[in-house]
């Protein structure tokens, strides 16, 4: 069986495609790690729970309660909220500053704790992810509702 050159022109993807994909495929890895966090945090753990385990340990630093009750509360339904964005590329800029925002927290909350904390271990790896995503084009993004909604705004001009 010989395969012959429209064969595989056929079955080639362009190099705009592929970037779609691997957007894609970062996009909903990205969204699902934080929005299965969401999840465990606001549904399993619960907000208060997970204000208790992990934001009152740092009671003993400068941080005042109020504040570590404030985010603590807030976090899990930030990652809850933007993860499903993400996941679907829906206000996908906006949701990704707000995860950086908890990547930033999260950092400062760990290296405040253990100066030498392993964050390649947690944060780099989402951070990484992040920045592929939002450093892109958005029009590279051709799998997302963002991208449906700028084709149909431009259709209505």
């Amino acid at each position: 069986m010989r395969i012959s050159a429209a064969d595989t022109e056929r079955v080639s993807v362009s190099d705009e495609t592929a970037k779609a994909w691997a957007i894609l495929f970062a996009r909903v890895i990205l969204g699902l790690i934080f929005f299965m966090a969401g999840v465990w945090k606001v549904f399993t753990l619960g907000p208060a729970a997970h204000v208790q385990r992990y934001f009152l340990p740092f009671q003993d630093t400068f941080l005042p309660t109020w504040s570590l009750w404030l985010t603590g509360f807030v976090i899990p339904f930030i990652e809850l909220a933007a993860g499903a964005l993400v996941i679907v590329g829906f206000f996908t800029r906006p949701a990704l500053i707000g995860l950086g925002c908890v990547l930033v927290i999260v950092t400062f909350g760990h290296l405040l704790k253990e100066p030498l904390y392993a964050f390649y271990e947690h944060v780099i790896p989402r951070l990484a992810l992040l920045l592929f995503v939002m450093l892109l084009p958005a029009d590279a993004d051709r799998f997302s509702i963002d991208r449906l909604r700028r084709l149909l705004s431009g259709a209505r001009r």
